[in-house]
């Protein structure tokens, strides 16, 4: 299994919206056979008992590639699954508590947007944190944009890793590069593509791009 650190390379998260009549799992095997180091489903419509029979389901995947398995805010599915870990946002359960839900041997991932609450959660017992967004994009308001210096500034105060999320697709990520950040989260710029995998490869190129990059100008 990877660690937290070099799961962030290429962290795919998931949406249904873009399955086009394919199943979950089958995407994102697709996505784990281009290179993608961490899966995070997240799933804010289904029942519990269909969330938690995709979560299975995706689970055996990620064991098959060896990539770290998390769940998007839902506790309950990510223990009864015995997923890898949960990842909450600032409006989902408080880090601390999760931390006590799942126990010291899961991943912990929180949301932050600001260098306080990056912080707090590192405190509260966070694995690694996810900063975003980091570009304009259509699913989080101005409200939710992370500028550049702010997205640095995280990286410089906590000892865990980063991950940038939010509008980062293949034009833009080397933008990206001396922020400090381990890797970055992607949605669409992976489950939109036509072709996966193809799509992947070449992500998780520049993503080792820029930090090899940043390593090499400090």
């Amino acid at each position: 299994m990877k660690s937290v650190r070099d799961a962030m390379l290429l962290y795919a998260v998931t949406d249904r919206m873009w399955l086009n009549g394919r199943k979950l799992c089958e995407v994102v095997e697709e996505a784990l056979k281009g290179g993608a180091t961490m899966v995070q489903l997240r799933e804010k419509e289904l029942s519990f008992a269909d969330f938690l029979s995709e979560a299975k389901e995706i689970k055996k995947v990620c064991e098959k590639y060896q990539v770290p398995f998390v769940i998007n805010d839902n506790v309950e599915v990510a223990l009864a699954c015995d997923a890898d870990g949960v990842h909450v946002g600032q409006s989902d359960m408080e880090a601390a508590c999760v931390r006590e839900k799942i126990g010291s041997n899961k991943i912990l991932g929180v949301s932050v947007q600001t260098v306080q609450q990056a912080l707090d959660a590192e405190k509260k017992g966070a694995d690694y944190l996810g900063v975003g967004a980091v570009f304009t994009t259509s699913t989080k308001s101005d409200a939710d944009f992370v500028s550049y210096e702010k997205l640095k500034a995280i990286c410089r105060t906590v000892s865990v890793p980063v991950c940038a999320i939010g509008g980062i697709y293949k034009h833009n990520l080397l933008q990206l590069s001396g922020s400090g950040i381990d890797g970055v989260a992607l949605v669409s710029a992976i489950f939109a593509s036509d072709h996966i995998d193809t799509e992947c490869r070449e992500l998780l190129a520049l993503s080792k791009k820029m930090i090899i990059s940043a390593a090499g100008a400090i």
